[in-house]
């Protein structure tokens, strides 16, 4: 059996190291654009703000690795287009210029997303930056780590810009976020937890220009202004984290469905539309336990997760994913948030009868050093107590107790019963009322 994955980052290769281990005898080629593969991109903001200095740790397993597991991988190599009728795919070498074609039995698209570019006159400016790959890592740390430039602009305040807020921060950096909407972080959380995290970025001097629409970068060579609608500022770094769009371009004249934005529609086996055609990750949809509808969730946990039962399903099983909850976190300077199912939009979208509840407490005892605020949201069913959604901000622990809310909402658990939940305690960690215990106290 010949395989073919397009696409060597999270996905793919852990479907190719999966179909490895489970079909010894299953020829596997990887073809990726980029010069690596198991890249961890989720580490680009850590990498970019010094918490760490040596890029390569990143990356998972080499190239060289996976050559010699027995599977194929040619890096610089792009996908031009797939021929689904004559199962084969057109491919160019980008360091050559060569384009051959190739052939396959079974086919897996795992080629991820791009940044989204805003309409921005001059984005081609020098010190004008994404960060989505290696090389946008290693040109922007370079460019932080240069003192004459002082003042960085973050345009988009989704998850990957608010993690360069604390990178730029790490080097004194004079920083401003620029949002359309009117708050950040607006399509994860919900209001009661965006008040708290925009205090907290207020509180170490962060320059928030919401309900704002950046209109054109200034510079003859390199960016000096940024303008707005309403204002011109001086900058000496922008940074573009408007949004991710997913890389299926190169797909439009084949059959194979996708969602608005090019995602492309898989079943729970990782299946497309189109026969012995599978996808995963940043290009591909997911099922989402709480909605009816196919969902986009860039998340790296998915993307693993589905390819690894990809590689299974590719050896013949037919395994399932058991959908996400969208679960996904971050750390706001000193503050940690993390969020779990359905938020209260989404839950009203869907013409759910809920309700919500929101409460303040401590995170542990006060007589044990390091008592914080802690602060939850939960959303749930308001005929059956069942609890929907949560999302919880704090300065200790708060994303770990997010977790318990992901296991107890994909186990269909109550609010009654979560009041009740036998969670651990002692003074370092917890009240004896966890917060969670309160939460869904106040909601019973």
């Amino acid at each position: 059996m010949k395989v073919i994955i397009v696409g060597g980052v999270a996905a793919g290769m852990s479907a190719a190291a999966k179909l490895k281990r489970a079909n010894k005898e299953a020829q596997i080629t990887v073809y990726e654009k980029s010069r690596h593969v198991s890249f961890g991109a989720c580490g680009l903001p850590y990498f970019v703000g010094n918490f760490f200095e040596d890029s390569q740790k990143m990356i998972a397993r080499t190239v060289e690795q996976f050559n010699a597991s027995g599977i194929t991988v040619n890096i610089e190599h792009e996908v031009l287009n797939v021929d689904t009728d004559n199962k084969c795919i057109t491919v160019k070498n980008l360091l050559t210029g060569e384009t051959f074609t190739d052939t396959y039995d079974k086919l897996m698209i795992a080629t991820g997303a791009s940044a989204i570019i805003p309409p921005i006159n001059n984005v081609d400016l020098k010190h004008v930056y994404t960060l989505k790959s290696m090389e946008d890592g290693e040109a922007l740390k370079h460019a932080m780590q240069n003192e004459a430039l002082k003042r960085v602009a973050i345009v988009g305040a989704g998850f990957i810009g608010l993690e360069v807020v604390e990178a730029a921060k790490q080097y004194g950096k004079e920083v401003h976020v620029f949002q359309l909407n009117d708050r950040v972080l607006v399509d994860t959380f919900d209001k009661e937890i965006t008040d708290l995290l925009e205090e907290e970025l207020r509180t170490h001097d962060v320059h928030l220009h919401l309900s704002q629409t950046v209109t054109e970068l200034v510079g003859d060579q390199a960016v000096t202004q940024i303008k707005t609608n309403d204002e011109t500022f001086d900058v000496d770094i922008v940074v573009l984290t408007a949004g991710v769009r997913p890389n299926t371009s190169f797909l439009k004249d084949t059959k194979i469905e996708m969602l608005r934005n090019g995602a492309l529609v898989i079943d729970h086996e990782g299946r497309t539309s189109i026969e012995d055609i599978y996808a995963a990750g940043d290009c591909a949809s997911i099922n989402h336990i709480l909605k009816p509808e196919p969902a986009y969730i860039p998340l790296a946990t998915v993307a693993n997760k589905m390819g690894r039962i990809i590689g299974e399903n590719l050896a013949g099983a037919h395994h399932t994913f058991n959908g996400s909850l969208a679960s996904a976190c971050l750390k706001v300077m000193n503050l940690e948030a993390g969020r779990t199912g359905l938020s209260e939009q989404e839950a009203m979208n869907l013409g759910i009868n809920y309700k919500t509840v929101f409460i303040t407490d401590m995170n542990q005892t006060s007589y044990y050093p390091g008592q914080s605020k802690i602060n939850v949201k939960l959303i749930y069913n308001a005929d059956t107590k069942v609890i929907l959604g949560g999302q919880i901000v704090g300065r200790k622990d708060a994303v770990q107790r997010v977790n318990v809310l992901a296991t107890a909402i994909f186990a269909g658990l109550t609010t009654d019963q979560l009041a009740m939940l036998d969670l651990c305690y002692a003074p370092p960690f917890a009240r004896t009322w966890d917060v969670l215990n309160i939460a869904g106290s106040v909601a019973k």
